[in-house]
């Protein structure tokens, strides 16, 4: 899924994705998602809507509604991608801006929102403008969650909402079997017919950068968050955090 990460100025390419070496971290980590991202643009829609069968429609609308904004707030969508949630907020009568780190994927946005290339953990917004913010399974793409959240906390307005959307682990057994074969071994089958086989062999192994689920609810209220709360989507193959900044 698209990917903000830190960065300073726009640094070479590495020779590909991740792929199966050793999971990166720090600046090389940055780096390498931010390549991946780009080269993966072009059909990522596309491998997104087969790989989920269109479920991640579902969970985007399920992030857009959690919002509970009124109409007209402005709301920031870190790692925008190519506009799939922008194109929801506006639908729901919100006014987007997204905000992404790949070249590559605002190249290829399919949405009539302001883009802005921009850092995830160095937001080129002033503090308390924004009423919203979401992201879409970009948690596990970033450097640091920590200064991430202190970024969404920064520039939300008192009152103002979160809804992230990450993968997730089922906790039920069978269904975590099968998760974790159809993950691990048929989507890097089809991304590597469609697109990049190294990016979609990374996505999977991408889950151990994510906290444990205690852990991140726990991250968000530190960061200056209320009412935090973390819904399982779809038998638990995907999950939504929401909260609300605090005064």
């Amino acid at each position: 899924m698209p990917g903000m990460v830190r960065s300073s100025p726009r640094p070479a390419r590495p020779a590909g994705p991740p792929g199966d070496g050793e999971l990166p971290e720090g600046e090389a980590k940055a780096t390498a998602v931010r390549a991946m991202f780009d080269a993966i643009a072009p059909r990522y829609d596309l491998v997104n809507r087969i790989m989920t069968f269109r479920m991640d429609v579902g969970w985007r609308r399920r992030a857009v509604s959690s919002l509970a904004l009124r109409r007209g707030s402005l709301v920031a969508d870190l790692a925008c991608g190519t506009g799939d949630l922008c194109r929801e907020l506006a639908a729901a009568g919100l006014v987007p801006v997204g905000i992404d780190l790949s070249y590559g994927m605002l190249a290829a946005a399919r949405t009539s929102a302001p883009l802005v290339q921009g850092d995830a953990l160095r937001l080129p917004v002033r503090a308390g403008a924004i009423d919203g913010v979401t992201c879409g399974f970009a948690l596990r793409n970033l450097v640091d969650l920590t200064p991430f959240l202190a970024e969404l906390a920064r520039v939300l307005r008192p009152g103002g909402r979160i809804a992230l959307l990450e993968v997730a682990t089922p906790p039920n057994r069978l269904l975590r079997a099968g998760h974790g074969l159809y993950f691990g071994k048929v989507v890097p089958l089809i991304g590597g017919l469609l697109s990049d086989q190294a990016a979609y062999r990374y996505l999977p192994r991408s889950v151990a950068y994510l906290p444990e689920p205690d852990r991140l609810v726990g991250m968000v209220a530190d960061a200056g968050f209320a009412d935090v709360e973390r819904r399982l989507l779809s038998v638990g193959i995907a999950q939504l955090v929401t909260g609300t900044r605090r005064p």
